[in-house]
């Protein structure tokens, strides 16, 4: 059975992190991985997070399965923290489960809408994060995109995403990104969700929101702002979350996926819909992460200290940005990369191409994605000198 198959080639960033980890130049810059680094390029664990888990140990008393659905306290909390005070919460008109990671999010929601339409079309915007064609395709989705970035510009296209949704069917889905947009950075202001939100009330179209960055723009309640306004005016809806980025917890894989239905008997419909998805999926999801978010979501103490620690990562990555302009002109580059102070998240396109991307790998030890999409968290006080340097010698 196997002796048809052949190679495929390495996920171009899980590549590029492979010939980073071999590179021995002292100054080598990693742009590419999208995970959160501190000042010393490590990844450590929230000392929030390190309690809730102590916690988990302490009281923790089975490994017996906890059910499709997830623990209903992580649901629970998750709901609150995605919508807040809504509406949608208090007219009992949203479900949420647990799934193992954002990705697991997408794929049981991806499921979900082709047992609600069997070969919909899911619109997504262009570009968006890489993983997301692969796996709605997977599905049985027809993918197909709307104008998004302008390259030229370094801007938003807004005029050509919303001539775009206007002509989409109402049968079908579009992805949004809540905030942060990977991989541009690019988010749209309030006024440009309202009008957003509009075509999709006029249209008819079922919004699917993506928010895998909450709390790396510019607040908890301000990087929901979006995916709130929507759920005002649709009937419904769906979002996928992810605990990676905003907890820390990349390894834990648990996320939510939640649906809004036009009443609470609808959605209960729909959620029984949804269970029968994951059961053949992964049957049970996994438990840990999900103990340790809710621990924190419940717990005053350590939610107070989560909030702590997430403005600290929110406020490096938007100072970095800053940072690397600030540098880029002291070096005497004269092409205008301010653009990069007006994006929100992880990501940014540098904006130059494939060639000088390569000669900042071969020559300068510096990784970044072949688009030129750089993760902002790489940058430290530490390399920022030497990264600028480098691209001004490649410009």
């Amino acid at each position: 059975m196997f002796g048809s198959l052949k190679a495929l080639p390495a996920d171009p960033i899980l590549g590029l992190l492979a010939k980073y980890r071999k590179d021995d130049n002292p100054n080598k810059i990693d742009l590419g991985v999208g995970v959160y680094k501190d000042e010393s390029g490590h990844t450590a664990v929230l000392n929030c997070v390190k309690k809730a888990e102590q916690h988990r140990i302490d009281t923790e008393d089975s490994k017996v399965y906890i059910g499709p659905t997830g623990s209903d306290l992580f649901n629970d909390e998750m709901a609150k923290l995605i919508f807040g005070d809504h509406k949608v919460l208090a007219e009992n008109r949203a479900r949420t489960i647990s799934t193992p990671g954002g990705t697991g999010s997408l794929r049981v929601a991806a499921e979900f809408i082709k047992t609600c339409k069997p070969g919909a079309t899911i619109w997504v915007s262009n570009p968006t994060w890489a993983n997301h064609t692969g796996l709605f395709e997977a599905a049985g989705l027809t993918v197909k995109t709307y104008p998004y970035y302008d390259y030229e510009n370094k801007n938003l296209d807004f005029d050509g995403m919303l001539a775009a949704l206007k002509q989409v069917s109402s049968d079908d889905v579009v992805l949004l990104h809540a905030c942060c947009h990977n991989p541009s950075g690019m988010d749209l202001n309030q006024e440009q969700w309202q009008q957003v939100a509009d075509v999709a009330k006029s249209v008819g179209f079922t919004p699917l929101v993506d928010m895998a960055y909450q709390g790396f723009g510019a607040g908890l309640d301000e990087d929901a702002y979006g995916l709130r306004l929507m759920a005002d005016s649709v009937k419904q809806m769906i979002v996928c979350s992810s605990c990676s980025k905003n907890f820390g917890l990349y390894r834990e894989r648990i996320g939510g996926c939640t649906i809004i239905g036009e009443s609470s008997i609808s959605v209960d419909i729909a959620h029984s819909v949804l269970l029968s998805v994951v059961r053949v999926i992964y049957s049970m999801p996994p438990a840990h992460g999900a103990a340790i978010v809710e621990t924190i979501l419940s717990s005053e103490e350590l939610r107070n200290e989560w909030y702590a620690e997430l403005k600290e990562m929110r406020d490096r990555i938007n100072g970095n940005r800053q940072l690397i302009v600030d540098k880029l002109v002291a070096n005497g580059v004269t092409r205008d990369f301010s653009f990069i102070t007006r994006q929100a998240g992880m990501f940014s396109f540098l904006g130059i191409t494939p060639e000088q991307v390569q000669q900042l790998q071969d020559e300068y030890s510096i990784y970044m994605v072949g688009s030129s999409r750089m993760s902002i968290a790489g940058i430290a006080n530490s390399n920022v000198d030497y990264l600028a340097e480098s691209i001004a010698k490649v410009l």
